[in-house]
């Protein structure tokens, strides 16, 4: 009899939870007053120009893309102060010789031709025909031999000259200071 009893009991407790379980969902949310042109203190909203955020958009997307491509062209800087160009007094020094300004300057002309040569072979290669590809790729890649090659031995030549600054401004500081120690010139002797 106790388990019949319990059987009803908790039956009766289903049965009134149940419509309770059914109704429960979740809170709709609060209906917004139309936000149209007016406040609640009662003044008008400015109106969104959608075209003129767009153009403002475009010029920041712009400036930042040319700042980027500045960055890029400019190279990584070393030295704190803005707009300073370069690292000190070395590089100046380095920045100013005419030995490295030639050797650069050769390097751009040099770089520019090879630029051309490859160009002109890529269009070649794009027009030519299965069996003409393969001898232009090989020219391909003789030019990126010699190209490599060029490169290594303009810097061999501007870490030659950059040694050669090096010793030419020497701080022979210490070659000094032993050579006035040698004199006998201490005053406490």
């Amino acid at each position: 009899m106790k388990i019949k009893t319990l059987v009803i009991v908790s039956a009766i407790g289903i049965a009134l939870v149940t419509p309770e379980s059914l109704q429960a969902q979740a809170k709709p949310k609060p209906v917004k007053p139309d936000a149209g042109d007016i406040k609640e203190d009662g003044k008008e909203r400015p109106k969104i120009d959608v075209a003129k955020i767009k153009e403002r958009l475009k010029a920041a997307f712009d400036k930042r893309k040319k700042k980027r491509g500045d960055a890029k062209k400019e190279g990584h800087k070393v030295g704190g102060k803005k707009g300073h160009k370069g690292g000190g007094a070395f590089g100046k020094l380095v920045r100013d010789d005419e030995k490295i300004k030639e050797l650069r300057d050769a390097f751009h002309t040099a770089a520019k031709e090879q630029h051309a040569k490859v160009k002109d072979l890529h269009k070649q290669l794009k027009d030519a025909s299965d069996e003409d590809k393969d001898g232009l790729r090989e020219q391909l890649k003789g030019l990126r031999t010699e190209w490599v090659e060029g490169m290594k031995g303009n810097r061999e030549e501007v870490r030659a000259r950059l040694k050669e600054i090096r010793e030419e401004f020497k701080n022979k500081r210490d070659e000094v200071i032993d050579a006035n120690d040698d004199d006998g010139d201490d005053p406490g002797e």
